[in-house]
């Protein structure tokens, strides 16, 4: 398997199996993970995975999975899950949400939301740490601590894993204490003024109780300078964390481990660049009683709406604005306010193991998590809304305002509880178990504008322009409101609990040393209750706005959600060394609220039948791997979101909404995974996804209102094309790893290179405007194992660059800025506004660049 870089020494029976003791045990990462001694010195490495909730042979295990080592991990400089995003598992696609750096979408098969940072809606894969998972996206970029491993796994895994894993789940496993005193410091620094350091230390154990500490700082600069003095720049973070670890054995039969973690992300956003200018030649001109035709084939249309004419003026471009879609700016073309982001994530958990018999291991995972986030956006500067319309009435005393800044608080509260029962008896392997899962979100948001134009006139002409701050957020704050908001008008503000219970239970019966049958499923009961606090400044808690609140069609969401989700998978071993499954599953991602309307539109769940044949084999004497999987399935319910214009008792404004399309949504794909070593110390590793989907056309209706939102009865309904984000239908992934030693020591000289291929991709549900095409290499090159001639201590170094050829692509393309709107107020004389584009906001696609090339240098000492 290609990245399978933990290799275990479980066992050494002839076929290099995880024995059926072993398989019932979790992996701890308490046992060694060098190869075996008894290895042929080309052969590959036995990767030991958990996704069936007991340790097994990776190839054995009939689940397409990708697993991503420690050493891994080292060789290609992943300090954090953002770090996955340049494509290295070609079927995991990692971004950033365009306001900060520590919001992550995460998907996998084609399961990828679009706004997952909603307190009312779920993700579509699920991420765990040892075991626990996490509720919100929130918090993900965090800094990683010592970490065993990490798995990859795809495909709908709501038996095992539950709700909200209907794309796969990502598994991310720490190294436990060892109750050996030992341990590593690590340090380095590199270009943009980045550096890191960790520390990872293991006590002796004392009294059956072992304790391990972990520590890490990451820092980089900014990698687009703000030229307004004294405010951060774009592309920054730093990041601090400290673990403790505690494992207790008071006998063979029982461990328990504990464990607390904190962690601060300070961080800003990327800079969103405007990438052109008016690209669809959009008209300008026109009256309200006279709109402009829509020229024959013209580009100047929103999807989904069916235009017949256009008003409003495309207006010209702030002076000193600059148009770049061709390479990352350095330096932001006008300075606004900008403060760092912070993501405080927090948790502990207690997992206790007894193992009852040879039979029976009884578990209980036991967490409690939360992370706090203040957001602060101003990445789009004068490239995104609103458009100045700069004249002679912008002036020193009346600036025009533009520059908006989005500034928001989210605060998650998560307790989970889980019981397994895992064993074998006879022919059958089984696990059982209870799920239990609370959380508490609430959220709040607001958008003032941060920045004033003046325009500079000589003779009653405009003939340029000046900068400035301009006050914001000066009203009173209000104690139910976070910090980030407070003195502004609330766009919106929200809070849901959200509730899950689940039972489970999955059987394998082997019938023949080459015949598996499993079969399991989950009954899950999920409850959501949540509220809108504000939309739009209107208070919805204050009883002198209830005419109003109602008027905007407002409902709080009560809503309970039933599922049982089955798995069959029948396996055949062809031969020690290949194997064969089909497989059949299913899983679904939870219904909610978008606390993006004014009205708290709610949507039901999504599910997905999952259909999936695979291939594992090793060859040539287990010099080399071939993994392959083939799927389809069937998404119903899809969530997408539309972005339009909603009326209310206090205006209209742009708002996203999250439905449910209707049909069947066809997901189709292939993935494999080859691993080659032809020679000692050499390895070759290829990836490669294919991924195609089609979402059926889904009836889009734009309705007419008064400016004091009651329905005309006038409207006009589309057929409109949706697409998943982030998907591209092919992407690939190269990897070389050569290692020769050096003399009679243990000190060994290490060469990594890698290259990752992405084709273009969709970004947006509703637009079939794609992100760029990327190709990205990273490399190391590190002389390990340096002997310092006391007892275990080792020196290594390393020299690192990510991006090493420097490319630049556009990741995330916005193109709401370049089209149209959709009218909805109506004008008298006009038999029907929403048929008329409105050109007043145009100006053009933005978007947010990758990460330029990063390089440094970096030092372990181990002891």
């Amino acid at each position: 398997m290609g990245f399978g870089g933990v290799a275990q020494a479980a066992n050494k029976d002839p076929n290099h199996e995880v024995t059926k003791e072993a398989s019932a045990l979790p992996n701890d990462g308490s046992r060694s993970v060098e190869p075996s001694d008894d290895l042929p010195p080309a052969e590959l490495d036995v990767v030991v995975v958990t996704a069936t909730k007991r340790e097994t042979n990776l190839q054995s295990t009939p689940i397409s999975i990708s697993v991503m080592g420690a050493k891994m991990l080292a060789e290609r400089k992943v300090q954090s899950l953002l770090d996955l995003s340049d494509g290295g598992l070609p079927s995991l696609r990692v971004a950033t949400f365009e306001a900060r750096q520590s919001a992550l979408t995460i998907g996998i098969r084609g399961i990828v939301p679009l706004d997952a940072n909603q307190p009312a809606r779920e993700q579509g894969v699920g991420v765990y740490i040892d075991g626990v998972y996490l509720g919100r996206q929130h918090g993900l970029n965090a800094g990683l601590f010592d970490i065993e491993r990490v798995e990859v796994l795809k495909g709908p895994q709501g038996t095992l894993f539950g709700r909200n894993t209907e794309g796969g789940a990502v598994s991310i496993v720490s190294k436990a204490p060892t109750g050996v005193y030992g341990g590593r410091f690590s340090g380095g620094f590199g270009n943009i003024g980045s550096y890191n350091a960790s520390f990872h230390v293991d006590l002796d154990e004392w009294n059956n109780l072992s304790i391990k500490l972990d520590g890490i700082v990451q820092n980089q600069d900014a990698i687009t300078k703000n030229p307004l003095q004294g405010e951060a720049g774009f592309g920054l973070f730093r990041r601090e964390g400290l673990r403790v670890a505690a494992r207790w054995r008071p006998s063979d039969q029982i461990t328990n481990d504990i464990a607390y973690d904190v962690a601060s992300d300070r961080n800003t956003p990327f800079y969103s660049q405007l990438l052109n200018y008016n690209p669809n030649n959009c008209l300008s001109g026109g009256t309200n009683l006279a709109p402009l035709p829509i020229p024959a084939g013209s580009t100047c249309v929103t999807p989904g709406t069916d235009f017949v004419g256009s008003q409003g003026t495309v207006r010209k471009l702030l002076p000193d604005v600059v148009v770049n879609g061709k390479k990352l700016m350095r330096t932001a073309d006008i300075g606004v306010p900008q403060k760092e982001s912070t993501d405080d994530t927090f948790g502990i958990s207690n997992t206790l193991k007894w193992r009852v018999s040879s039979e029976l291991e009884l578990r209980s995972i036991t967490a409690w998590r939360g992370v706090d986030v203040q957001q602060y956006d101003n990445s789009g500067g004068a490239h995104r809304i609103p458009v100045v319309n700069l004249t002679a009435t912008c002036t020193q005393t009346s600036p025009c305002p533009f520059a908006r800044y989005s500034n928001a608080d989210l605060k998650q509260r998560q307790f989970s509880q889980e019981f397994q029962a895992v064993g074998t008896l006879g022919q059958f392997d089984y696990v059982a178990g209870l799920y239990y899962f609370t959380e508490k979100v609430s959220d709040d948001a607001t958008t003032p504008n941060s920045m004033g134009a003046i325009a500079i006139v000589d003779q009653g002409v405009v003939t340029g322009a000046t900068y400035r701050p301009i006050a914001f957020c000066t009203g009173p704050s209000n104690p139910k409101l976070g910090a980030a908001v407070n003195g502004c008008s609330i766009d919106r503000a929200s809070t849901v609990t959200s509730r899950s219970y689940a039972a489970f239970s999955q059987v394998t019966w082997n019938p023949s040393e080459a015949l598996h049958i499993t079969l399991g499923g989950r009954y899950t009961t999920d409850e959501k209750k949540g509220r809108l606090l504000f939309s739009r400044n209107l208070n919805y808690d204050d009883p002198a706005n209830a005419a109003a609140v109602a008027r905007n069609g407002y409902k709080p969401l009560d809503k309970t959600w039933t599922r049982f989700n089955p798995l069959v998978i029948v396996a055949y071993d062809l031969g020690d060394q290949i194997h064969a499954y089909a497989k059949y599953a299913t899983g679904y991602r939870a219904g909610g609220a978008s606390s993006r309307t004014s009205n708290y539109q709610s949507f039901n769940p999504e599910d997905v039948k999952s259909y999936e044949v695979g291939f594992k084999a090793d060859f040539w004497d287990r010099r080399a791997r071939a993994n392959i999987a083939v799927y389809t399935m069937d998404r119903k319910g899809s969530q997408v979101d539309l972005s339009t214009v909603q009326p209310t008792a206090t205006g209209n404004f742009n708002n996203l909404v999250t439905f449910n399309a209707p049909g069947t949504t066809k997901i189709n794909g292939v993935e494999a995974d080859l691993t080659f070593r032809p020679i000692e110390g050499l390895t070759l590793n290829a990836s490669y996804a294919y991924t195609d989907f089609d979402i059926p056309l889904v009836p889009v209706t734009y309705q007419e209102f008064t400016s004091a939102g009651v329905a005309t009865g006038k409207f006009t309904t589309v057929n409109q094309k949706f697409y998943i984000v982030f998907t591209p239908r092919n992407a690939a992934s190269l990897a070389v790893d050569y290692e020769s030693p050096i003399g009679s020591s243990n000190a060994s000289i290490k060469y990594h290179l890698d290259a990752n291929y992405s084709e273009a991709t969709q970004t947006f549900d509703q637009f079939d405007t794609k992100n760029d095409e990327s190709l990205i290499v990273n490399g190391r090159i590190s002389l390990t194992g340096i002997s310092l001639g006391r007892g275990d201590q080792e020196l290594s170094f390393g020299l690192w660059s990510r991006n090493l050829l420097d490319e630049h692509y556009v990741y995330r393309r916005d193109p709401s800025n370049s089209l149209p709107s959709v009218q909805t107020n109506a004008v008298t004389g006009v038999p029907n506004i929403v048929r008329v584009a409105n050109n007043g906001n145009i100006m053009g696609d933005y978007g947010n660049f990758n990460m330029p090339r990063t390089f440094g240098i970096d030092a372990t000492f181990k002891f």
